[in-house]
């Protein structure tokens, strides 16, 4: 069975933006099974996000991310 987009359903989401890059912490459920926890990372490229493995994080990016994903934890 393919992706199917509108199954889903995120009930946590937010974006940091960095210089060239932004993180996603959010909580998605999809058909109607248990809500995950989802950080994802996208650089711009000339003038586009373009979607990239999340790999490693500086102090910076971490330092911001982990009160994301706090709060993205309470809202599971």
């Amino acid at each position: 069975m393919p992706y199917d987009a509108s199954l889903d359903v995120a009930t946590f989401k937010e974006v940091i933006d960095f210089e060239n890059t932004r993180v996603t912490v959010g909580v998605f459920s999809y058909n109607g099974a248990p809500k995950k926890l989802q950080i994802t990372r996208e650089n711009l490229i000339d003038g586009a996000w373009s979607f990239t493995k999340m790999g490693r994080l500086n102090k910076d990016e971490a330092q911001a991310v982990v009160p994301l994903m706090m709060k993205a934890i309470a809202a599971m």
